[in-house]
Order: structure tokens, then sequence, then C-alpha cells
């Protein structure tokens, strides 16, 4: 007996082993830290100091590695679709039997029998349907990002991981793609419309998530159900 009930539990553990989470959409670094630029050659005064000089006017907008910038999350989509069908069709057919006429296969005396007979049939078959899907998503939030590379067309790869963890539940925002640096604000803000490549995605795990999903065993279940 305590076989059944081994073999069960490791048939179990091996099921539960097939439901596990979908793999994140962003991958790669998160983060990177800012290289160190080299220093330009050349004689400081007693004010002045080449190492330390930064333009009075100059907007230090994000163009290298190590750099932060904000992104707007904007994401709106609405799907509509609609379906109608209407099928028919019909048939009919009729047959007569004349006394006195010799029909193959039949013998004589169900010949006379069946004399005057006439045979009527009729069939009919419709088919209607409709449906309608419609599915609206929207998704605003804003994730500071950090670039972690910069193309040789001056284009910035970004990425970034922003998490709120309020009464045991942590939602992470997690957020990756590419910027033209022209598209980025003068606040060093940017709209997430205007991110190539876009990978967002928002994830929630506390106890409220756990009272919204169902447990590993329904997934198990409805992972083999074929209906």
């Amino acid at each position: 007996m305590s076989k059944i009930v081994w073999a069960m539990l490791a048939a179990v553990v091996a099921l539960s082993g097939c439901v596990v989470q979908e793999p994140p959409i962003v991958k790669g670094p998160l983060t990177a830290r800012p290289q160190p630029q080299p220093v330009p050659v050349g004689n400081g005064g007693s004010i002045f100091q080449v190492a330390s000089y930064r333009p009075l006017f100059e907007d230090r907008m994000p163009n290298q590695v190590g750099d932060t910038l904000t992104v707007t999350i904007q994401e709106k989509s609405t799907t509509s679709a609609t379906e109608q069908v209407n099928e028919s069709r019909k048939t009919a057919m009729s047959e007569s039997i004349t006394a006195g006429v010799q029909l193959p296969f039949i013998p004589g005396y169900l010949e006379k029998a069946l004399g005057g007979t006439s045979l009527t049939a009729n069939g009919g078959a419709s088919l209607a349907g409709s449906g309608t899907n419609q599915v609206a998503t929207s998704f605003v939030s804003s994730i500071s990002v950090t670039v972690i590379e910069v193309l040789s067309n001056g284009n910035l790869v970004i990425s970034g991981e922003k998490q709120v963890r309020i009464n045991g539940d942590t939602e992470s925002i997690r957020l990756s793609g590419v910027v033209n640096p022209r598209d980025i604000g003068a606040d060093r803000t940017v709209s997430s419309l205007k991110v190539a490549d876009a990978r967002i995605e928002q994830q929630t795990k506390g106890n409220n998530r756990l009272y919204n999903e169902p447990g590993w065993l329904s997934k198990i279940f409805l992972s083999i159900l074929p209906f």
C-alpha cells in the first residue's frame, strides 16, 4: 500500500513540475554602472581646473552608459472582432413505382405489392451563429531606467526595474527598449510609445494575488484536461 502512495506522490510532484510560471519578457541587465570618462590633458590654473570643468549652460541629457531617464508608460489597446455565419441547405427527392414494369432486384410479388406507390423525401439543414469579442487594456505608470548601452547611431538601450511593497504585496514593473535621444524631453522623460523594441511587464506577488489565482493542484488539472 505504501508503494502506491509513494507512486501517487511522485506523479503529483512530476505534474507540479510541469506547471511553472512564464519566464519574464524583459531579459538582460536591468542597470549599468557609469563608465569612467577620459580626463582631458591640460594645465589647470588656480581657479580653472580641467578635470572638474563643467559647462555652465550645458543641458546634461542622458547620452552615456549609467545615465538615467524616466519613461512614462501610456499603453492602451483595444481589440474588437465580430463574426456571423448564416448557412442553409435544402434537398428533395420523389420516386414512384408503377405496376407492370419489371424493376431490377425486386421480385415479382413485391412489384405487384408496391405498384402505384410514391416515395417522397425532403431534407434541410440550416446553421446560424454569431460571436463578438472585445478586449480593452490600459497600463499607465512611470519608471526610471538606466542607459546600459549606447549604439553606434547614438540611440540608447535602456532597461530598469521598479519594486513597490505595500502591506506584504510586492508590485514589480520591468521595462527595456531602445530610445532615440531626440525623443527625450527637457525634463528627461520619454513616452513608452516612442520606445522601440519595448518590453514592459507588471507582476504582483502577495496575499491578494494568492486569492485571485488558482492553486498549483488546480493548475495541474487545468493543464491536463482535454476540454
